[in-house]
């Protein structure tokens, strides 16, 4: 394939994320959805097709998206509900694999228990872009969220290694219980080690460098080096990653100047847009490959394998969280993610409906896929690796339908169960959060003013104390509105979404004046450029009356 043909069609792809994002924005429906079914219908077309490669998945793509996802989580949140996460991100993840595995050599015609725990692991962890992209959309509450992402963000690395450890077993080589889970261990402590390193490594350089898009090329390089650093001392790189981006996420606010972090959120929103729509397309363009060598199974073969995988993703993880939601109050305290009586209120037991939604947001993603294609196509006995055909078509199944299925129903699901979050208690948070944060403005102006400080004019410090005491005036009479909210919705107030409305229109008429300066001769572009950067910022600190 020539470079001509490739850059076509990466620009046809480009196209065609765009479009179906539109098609999404319009119908409610699930991009990636959309995606790996445009995918799926591409690869039976006549024309070049991609070939999911496994290696550049894992290196390229893989710690980019993990990165990204770990940065805007957020670590307090996780470790208020660490068991939770922790029981569905490797408990839940092992035992799925586990059971798959017995499942296989029970009930499919010659097939191992090895191969079976391997396509286990491979199914096993969920992929949760498209559920958080749904579960966003249609306000699901925060907690559930930090649950979702959570989990995304630790699964991937136990399935791999739990994949690694089938694979071994599946080979020939030699295979012990104990040592599986010390490989385990180890893997999972040193990516914690490799990505803590990492993290501080990167903190100590933002010490010294504040030029935005320096910090801009190393918060790009940093889930490369992590990954790959991990994988050389032989742990888990995907964890190395993972601890990375929360522990340089959770220090952002400290260590970077503003124009920094607006520009880093901008170039990692563009890069997950396209990286994931490159994926789910490449997903769907994966049919032609796993089904090319199925007529060598008998049907009956096909169908049991199929039943247990599909099955298996489906059913387990709805019973495990019922089991771990309904232990004993203390054992239930210790393996399953909270207690009744827990003074932090968020990290309570679920409730039944939140057991229903977090067990239908477990879709499979591109790692599933990446994982199965590195199976060996031969053993260390230089046969055929059992059944490896077979485990590629049910583990494109289980992406697929969890993928559709489970992401197209999955917002009507949320609605039927009316399980939203408070955004009245959202909105009485942050701006709770504002008034603290203008009123230690106005008394650093106290201080200021007393020290009688010879460069600071008394006008100058009235002048920003006035403004001050607007803004603190403002966000107390908003809290008054949402303190007599009854629905958990934000109260509609005409006269604050007027006063946006006003205030948009003003910084537009600012920005037409601009323009006509610039095309009379009269402004140079970069000084246009400056001045609408100056009315851009102050343009998006105007967000959605509904959302304040």
């Amino acid at each position: 394939m020539g470079v001509e043909t490739i850059v076509l069609l990466v620009l046809a792809a480009v196209a065609v994320i765009v479009a179906l994002h539109w098609i999404a924005d319009r119908t409610g429906l699930p991009a990636a959805a959309l995606l790996t079914l445009f995918g799926i219908a591409y690869s039976v077309l006549p024309g070049p097709n991609l070939e999911l490669d496994p290696q550049l998945v894992l290196t390229v793509v893989l710690p980019p998206l993990l990165y990204s996802a770990a940065l805007q989580s957020s670590l307090v949140d996780i470790r208020r509900n660490l068991r939770t996460v922790v029981s569905l991100s490797v408990a839940l993840v092992l035992v799925t694999a586990l059971l798959i595995g017995v499942g296989f050599s029970l009930f499919v015609a010659g097939a191992t228990l090895a191969a079976g725990i391997a396509v286990g692991a491979a199914v096993a962890p969920p992929d949760p872009v498209a559920a958080l992209a749904v579960g966003r959309r249609v306000g699901l509450p925060p907690r559930l969220v930090t649950l979702i992402q959570g989990e995304g963000l630790l699964n991937d690395a136990t399935a791999l290694t739990t994949l690694t450890v089938a694979v071994a077993a599946a080979r020939g080589e030699a295979f012990s219980a104990w040592s599986a889970l010390g490989e385990f261990l180890v893997a999972a402590a040193g990516g914690t080690a490799v990505g803590l390193v990492v993290a501080f490594a990167v903190r100590a350089a933002r010490r010294w460098q504040r030029d935005p898009l320096t910090l801009n090329t190393l918060s790009l390089s940093t889930p490369f080096v992590a990954y790959l650093l991990g994988e050389q001392v032989h742990v888990s790189g995907v964890l190395a990653v993972v601890v990375a981006g929360l522990v340089v996420g959770h220090d952002n606010s400290r260590a970077v100047s503003g124009a920094s972090r607006l520009q880093t959120r901008a170039v990692w929103g563009l890069v997950d847009y396209l990286l994931e729509g490159f994926v789910f397309l490449l997903i769907g363009q994966q049919l032609p490959a796993v089904i090319a060598r199925l007529g060598e199974y008998a049907t009956s073969t096909v169908v049991a394998a199929a039943a247990i995988s599909v099955g298996g993703v489906l059913l387990i993880r709805p019973l495990w969280l019922v089991l771990t939601q309904s232990l004993p109050r203390s054992l239930h305290t210790r393996l399953g993610g909270g207690d009744d009586a827990d003074p932090d209120p968020g990290a309570g037991r679920l409730s039944g409906r939140e057991v229903v939604v977090l067990s239908w947001a477990g879709t499979r993603g591109v790692i599933s896929l990446a994982a199965i294609f590195t199976l060996p196509l031969v053993t260390d006995s230089g046969a055929p690796f059992p059944d490896r055909d077979l485990l590629l078509f049910c583990t494109f199944l289980v992406v697929l339908v969890t993928l559709v299925g489970q992401g197209v129903t999955f917002a009507p699901l949320v609605r039927l169960l009316d399980l939203r979050a408070d955004q009245a208690d959202q909105a009485r948070v942050r701006n709770e959060a504002r008034a603290a944060s203008v009123q230690a403005a106005l008394a650093r102006l106290d201080d200021l003013a007393a020290q009688r400080h010879e460069a600071v004019e008394d006008q100058a410090i009235a002048s920003i104390r006035a403004q001050l005491e607007v803004r603190l005036e403002r966000y107390r009479r908003r809290l008054d509105l949402l303190q007599h909210s009854e629905d958990g919705q934000i109260p509609f107030n005409p006269e604050y979404e007027a006063a946006v409305r006003v205030r948009r229109a003003v910084i537009e008429a600012e920005r037409e004046e601009l323009l006509r300066w610039r095309d009379a001769g009269q402004l140079p572009d970069e000084g246009l450029r400056m001045l609408e950067r100056e009315l851009d910022h102050e343009e998006g600190l105007l967000p959605s009356p509904r959302s304040q």
